[in-house]
């Protein structure tokens, strides 16, 4: 699995050095931008270091894309059906994040399905969404995650599910004594 990732890595590498060349962006320019070092941001689109999801979070937010969206564009076209085992996969290693894409996105749709995993004690917070006013229903399936949303912080436990419209600042930690794994539905708006 480990080719497999660094795979997806030099792709995603790759296209996030496309979409800053595509807006005419000095790498200076795209720092200013999403708050990130020039360095972080160069030793990214050459594949030297993978992104957190942090990092992929605040640049999705510049170029208007979800993050399941920037992730696709990496991967083939996607099939009507994806099995289990040809689902794409991101991991933020340093974070105790994996991000399974279900249903990857397609242009011509709004919604798509990823399952999230975080290790306990995970705690990841977003600066901004990707989209402002993006649409997420959160469906734990195991474990507890806690929730934290245009200031309102919400406990989910196994079954418990959250819909919310992303403005803001969020937060997803790993509420529980172990690891939590959930369903996240993304709806552009």
């Amino acid at each position: 699995m480990r080719d497999d990732v660094d795979s997806v890595d030099a792709r995603l590498a790759a296209r996030l050095a496309e979409l800053r060349a595509e807006r005419g962006w000095s790498l200076e320019e795209l720092a200013e931008r999403t708050g990130l070092s020039r360095s972080t941001l160069s030793r990214t689109e050459r594949a030297e270091t993978s992104p957190t999801a942090s990092l992929l979070n605040r640049l999705c937010a510049v170029y208007g894309r979800t993050m399941s969206r920037l992730l696709s564009e990496v991967e083939a076209e996607p099939a009507l059906l994806v099995r289990a085992a040809e689902q794409p996969v991101w991991e933020d290693r340093s974070a105790g994040f994996v991000r399974r894409s279900v249903s990857p996105p397609h242009a011509g749709l709004r919604g798509e399905l990823v399952e999230g995993r975080l290790a306990a004690g995970a705690d990841i917070a977003y600066d901004r969404p990707p989209v402002p006013g993006l649409e997420q229903h959160v469906w734990v399936l195991e474990g507890a995650l806690e929730i934290t949303a245009q200031d309102d912080a919400h406990r989910l436990a196994t079954g418990d599910c959250l819909r919310m419209r992303v403005w803001g600042p969020t937060r997803f930690r790993c509420a529980g004594p172990g690891d939590v794994r959930y369903a996240l539905a993304v709806v552009l708006p």
